[in-house]
């Protein structure tokens, strides 16, 4: 039963149906010619920074980050901070160390910097199937998270309408990535974000004002109410049921901080830039965008279990999927008024955008590699309008499988698919990268390695984890085949992906070595400091 009442229902409804016209409006106006494959892939590299930031923001905030997190936090406190400022610290990693030579070397896909060093139809067919291994599984829980998410706001409880929901949202994601490009979803990731803050601050400036501007009784009202006091505020909720609980934390912050910021729909908007200086200017509003997120999700989060209690919040959702809406609810105290109403409508309408901006980006990342990496770079060299066209049907050939999968999984835990894609970028796409990007000897044979290994590697062990079995909120909550001690693959797939990528180039011999030294040789200037601008023309009078 929704904690919402029919109003709230109602203007929920109208305002969910206006995003969609609206989106879709701004999709068809922004779209790109049918014949023009930079303006697909990356909008004419046309966006402001401020744009640029706040699409590369969306991007990176999904809705599954907004429900995980603001549910970590609220059940476990401490714990969920840190979660939060991993995030955090991955956009800054991203910032610091990939922005620029990403932006340097790609064009329109992360196959694009993979082969700059080492050309070729392998690196780009591995390149393409890493990247939907990191994103699909990420999809599948925006999307069944779909049809829980509306049930709980809009008071439905019936299968086949929360079925309904995620073959709708699932529709509007492919018709979004095929029709806008890399444009479109920008807007959309714009108009989330903007909403998504906007109704945030209102609601956490409410909520502090209800313990009188005082942060520490907020914290001190939520240890009361959390079941577990000293816990909550100084950290171990968030593992206790695990044999190591403190590697187990530095398991899951290794896999954020490191397989956020590889991630492949986050990367590809590195593309968008048409300078370094503009990379670096929207990495900035980017970063100050997500660290307004976390110190809103912190204030609603932690809100939330003091005006609520734990309990409530888990009985709701037993992982705190909802916390974030509850807490916003409850802030507005036991007598909403019309404008509150509408405020918390504009909350709901922002967690709507966030699946579809969230769903619309990744599917456009695998199209777009599907296209540009695996159709294109076949010997038969398409044209740019065939290419176009393969882009835009490569988004169906993504999304209808995701559906389908996304309605059969979409009444269990899907914790385990949302780890697993940080995980892939942690232990597959990092090393790939890093080693891409800086180290001289690296080669075909320890790119391919990386690669493979690092994301077989997550595959074997994930099984494994509590999160799939062995707990009363896994995947498979009946079962018991848990043997890996620890909630994420991070701290055993990270170094073995790293270790691939060492040992397949240690194996290739001196000299592959001393050949891909010298490739690097040929384009460390260009990884580092990007394309040589051209020189002024001088006068020829000296004046």
């Amino acid at each position: 039963m929704s904690p919402f009442t029919g109003a709230t229902q109602s203007w929920s409804l109208v305002a969910f149906s206006i995003a969609v016209t609206v989106t879709l409006l701004l999709c068809v106006l922004t779209g790109p010619d049918s014949d023009d494959l930079a303006e697909f892939y990356t909008g004419y590299r046309s966006l402001s920074p401020l744009r640029n930031g706040l699409a590369i923001a969306g991007d990176y905030i999904s809705a599954a980050t907004v429900l995980t997190v603001g549910g970590v936090i609220a059940l476990c406190g401490y714990d969920g901070v840190v979660l939060a400022l991993s995030t955090l610290l991955s956009l800054l990693l991203l910032m610091f160390l990939l922005a620029e030579p990403l932006r340097n070397t790609g064009k329109f896909t992360m196959g694009d910097v993979l082969a700059r060093r080492m050309p070729g139809r392998a690196v780009r067919i591995t390149a393409c199937a890493v990247t939907i291994a990191a994103l699909v599984p990420m999809m599948l829980v925006q999307l069944a998270s779909t049809g829980q998410l509306l049930a709980f706001i809009l008071g439905f409880s019936d299968s086949s309408m929360k079925t309904g929901c995620i073959v709708g949202v699932g529709t509007l994601m492919i018709t979004y990535a095929a029709i806008g490009g890399m444009r479109g979803t920008a807007l959309i990731q714009l108009l989330k974000m903007v909403v998504l803050l906007g109704s945030g601050i209102v609601v956490a400036v409410l909520m502090l004002g209800q313990f009188h501007w005082d942060p520490g009784a907020l914290f001190n009202a939520a240890a009361k109410r959390s079941g577990a006091p000293h816990a909550f505020l100084h950290g171990g909720l968030q593992f206790a049921g695990g044999p190591h609980p403190r590697l187990d934390m530095i398991s899951t912050q290794f896999a954020i901080v490191l397989g956020g910021a590889c991630l492949p729909h986050v990367t590809m908007r590195m593309f968008t830039a048409n300078s370094a200086r503009q990379v670096r200017r929207s990495m900035s509003w980017a970063v100050s965008s997500v660290a307004l997120f976390v110190m809103v999700a912190s204030v609603i989060g932690i809100g939330a279990t003091a005006l609520i209690g734990r309990s409530h919040i888990a009985a709701a959702d037993p992982r705190g999927h909802t916390a974030y809406l509850l807490g916003s609810r409850a802030a507005f105290g036991p007598v909403v008024s019309r404008a509150e109403t509408l405020v918390f409508t504009t909350v709901t309408t922002a967690i709507f955008l966030t699946l579809l901006a969230s769903v619309a980006g990744m599917t456009l990342a695998c199209a777009n590699s599907l296209a540009h990496d695996v159709f294109a770079g076949r010997k038969a060299v398409l044209s740019p309008q065939r290419e176009t066209a393969f882009a835009r049907g490569s988004a169906l050939v993504v999304g209808a499988p995701v559906i389908a999968l996304a309605v059969l999984v979409q009444h269990r835990s899907l914790q385990p698919l949302a780890t697993m894609s940080f995980c892939v970028g942690a232990s597959a796409i990092a090393p790939a990268l890093v080693y891409s990007l800086f180290w001289r000897r690296f080669t075909r044979a320890g790119l391919l390695s990386t690669l493979i290994g690092g994301t077989l590697a997550v595959l074997v062990l994930m099984p494994g984890t509590r999160l799939v079995s062995g707990s009363p909120t896994a995947a498979f909550p009946t079962a018991d085949f848990n043997w890996f001690p620890f909630t994420t693959t991070g701290l055993v797939s990270i170094p073995l992906g790293f270790a691939f990528g060492w040992l397949g180039s240690m194996l290739s011999g001196r000299r592959a070595a001393d050949r891909e030294r010298q490739v690097y040789e040929g384009v460390e200037s260009l990884i580092l400091a990007g394309p040589r601008r051209k020189a002024a023309p001088t006068r020829a009078d000296g004046g």
